[in-house]
């Protein structure tokens, strides 16, 4: 169930506008992406293999 979760800002959520967050929890089996400015609205859900190929994109690297 997604409500147990433990959500954490993200370290690649920075910027000027400090309200703008982007949260992440984690379970081993899924990675969970929600807007801190929004908790209830719609969530994104990825595998763990494809939030590690996301992650260099999302880094700028």
């Amino acid at each position: 169930m997604t409500r147990d979760l433990e959500w954490y800002k993200s370290s690649y959520s920075s910027g000027a506008e400090t309200d703008s967050c982007v949260e992440i929890a984690a379970t081993p089996a899924t990675i969970h992406v929600r807007d801190s400015k929004d908790t209830d609205g719609p969530r994104l859900a990825f595998a763990p293999t494809a939030w590690a190929g996301f992650l260099p994109f999302a880094a700028g690297d």
